[in-house]
């Protein structure tokens, strides 16, 4: 990422440095309060405060206040941000964010419509998610070796992402508790904390029962002897997500594959490789854990590209 790349993730994601005028706060402090009972995710609450705190002091400067803001400052405040060069996913999500802060505002009765709902979702630019071929994972899994404690790790890390379509986020929050052995299936706590169920699978059953039956307990600290989580450090701590993505790197790079197969593209495979042997949508969607079956609709638009790419490379007259 470039320099100024760098500073504009910064800036989008930094906490406001000043305090909100009081209107604004109160306002905050009221969808942070909704939030809380809903047991919304730090991580939600933490994006919604930065990205209402922005627009509370955009909107502040123009003089509005919560109860004054209608769609037309909404729509001045989404063309701001293109003028700022922001991405249209970015403006996406700081949209989504003011949705959530006027809805909260609706109702509790301090305003009577929802600004933001007339206003329409910045277009993103259409892409198809990075998949990997089968062959191409078989390359990757059966190249890690499992004759190091790592190596038993990361076979059984790796094993697990691409049989459950897991994110890089529950593949590191997972337990030893939430592997049931006998069931052959894991539970998973998902985006809002939703858990779901999941088969293991033959392949990545063998590695998982290697990795904790030869491996995990002599990554463990003496000094944390009860650490639950599945996937341990060469120091006994648990793995972060930036660990899962750097051993896939390295992975990668040992058996030849191209770079672009990162933890997400082990899941956008799982899914695809699914689609393809004829698994039906709503499965896919239930198996990844998606709130809408809209958003796993995508695997539809990857399979039609493959079948139009196959249709351009072998029909005699396309």
């Amino acid at each position: 990422m470039s320099a100024s790349g760098t500073a504009e993730s910064a800036a989008q994601t930094a906490e406001p440095a000043t305090q909100l005028p009081p209107a604004w706060q109160q306002a905050l402090e009221l969808l942070q309060a909704d939030l809380k009972l809903r047991d919304a995710a730090e991580k939600t609450c933490r994006a919604y405060r930065v990205d209402i705190g922005q627009f509370a002091h955009w909107a502040a400067a123009q003089g509005a206040t919560p109860e004054t803001v209608d769609p037309k400052l909404v729509r001045r405040y989404i063309a701001h941000l293109s003028e700022q060069h922001v991405a249209p996913s970015t403006s996406a999500r700081k949209l989504a964010s003011l949705r959530a802060l006027f809805s909260s505002q609706r109702e509790h009765g301090l305003i009577v419509q929802n600004p933001a709902d007339l206003v329409s979702t910045p277009r993103r630019p259409a892409h198809l998610p990075t998949v990997l071929k089968v062959r191409e994972v078989g390359q990757l899994l059966d190249g890690i070796p499992a004759a190091t404690l790592l190596e038993k790790r990361d076979h059984a890390l790796f094993e697990l992402a691409y049989a459950c379509g897991l994110r890089a986020e529950e593949l590191v929050s997972l337990t030893i508790h939430d592997v049931d052995h006998d069931g052959e299936q894991l539970r998973v706590e998902g985006k809002g904390r939703k858990t779901r169920f999941l088969p293991i699978g033959e392949q990545a059953t063998a590695a998982l029962r290697l990795y904790l039956d030869s491996g995990r307990a002599k990554l463990l600290d003496p000094a944390h002897k009860n650490e639950p989580a599945l996937f341990l450090s060469k120091s006994g701590r648990p793995l972060g997500t930036g660990d899962v993505r750097r051993r896939l790197r390295v992975w990668t790079a040992r058996v030849g594959l191209p770079c672009r197969a990162s933890p997400h593209a082990l899941r956008h495979s799982f899914a695809t490789h699914l689609l393809d042997g004829g698994a039906d949508l709503r499965a896919i969607q239930e198996l990844l854990g998606h709130a809408s079956i809209s958003t796993t609709q995508v695997y539809t638009r990857v399979e039609s590209a493959r079948l139009r790419s196959a249709y351009a490379r072998s029909h005699p007259r396309a």
